[in-house]
């Protein structure tokens, strides 16, 4: 299974950056051990509005993938849970899972149409850099999990 972040908007800050591939590289690193060959970020530039930048983000990952909304709206998963369902999309046969970020004004209708879920990470409000900093993360973290890795602790 491939896991790829797409995102509206160029990560611009070093220090951001750097956070962000961490996570990354530990992710891809660790994921291979469980049938995760890939773990990326395609970043795209900003658009004139939000229904442009949907055609713009489902147009850069696979016809196949399922896509998960990454939305304020969306329903919120416990570290545990979020791997548990990683690991039955990977089960159930899913080549390609793909996380979008909207741009400022959130996602266009084409992206939460086709949208198997939506997925929030917190109720509170997050700039799009930390978003995908903290979805990173979080990606990694249900990695170590489902590896049974100390890197999370109940």
């Amino acid at each position: 299974m491939r896991i790829t972040v797409c995102a509206i908007g160029r990560m611009r800050d070093k220090n951001e950056r750097a956070l962000a591939d961490e996570y990354l590289a530990r992710a891809t690193a660790q994921g291979r051990n469980l049938g995760i060959t890939d773990v990326s970020v395609i970043e795209l530039e900003a658009r004139k509005d939000s229904d442009q930048e949907a055609e713009a983000l489902l147009a850069a990952v696979p016809d196949n993938a399922v896509i998960i909304a990454m939305d304020e709206h969306g329903g919120q998963k416990s570290s545990r849970d979020f791997a548990a369902w990683l690991d039955t999309l990977k089960d159930d046969g899913n080549r390609d899972i793909a996380f979008l970020i909207g741009g400022a004004d959130g996602h266009g209708r084409a992206v939460l149409d086709r949208a198997r879920a939506k997925l929030s990470l917190s109720a509170m409000t997050w700039p799009h850099m930390l978003a995908r900093i903290m979805l990173l993360e979080q990606i990694y973290r249900a990695i170590s999990i489902l590896s049974r890795h100390p890197y999370h602790r109940d």
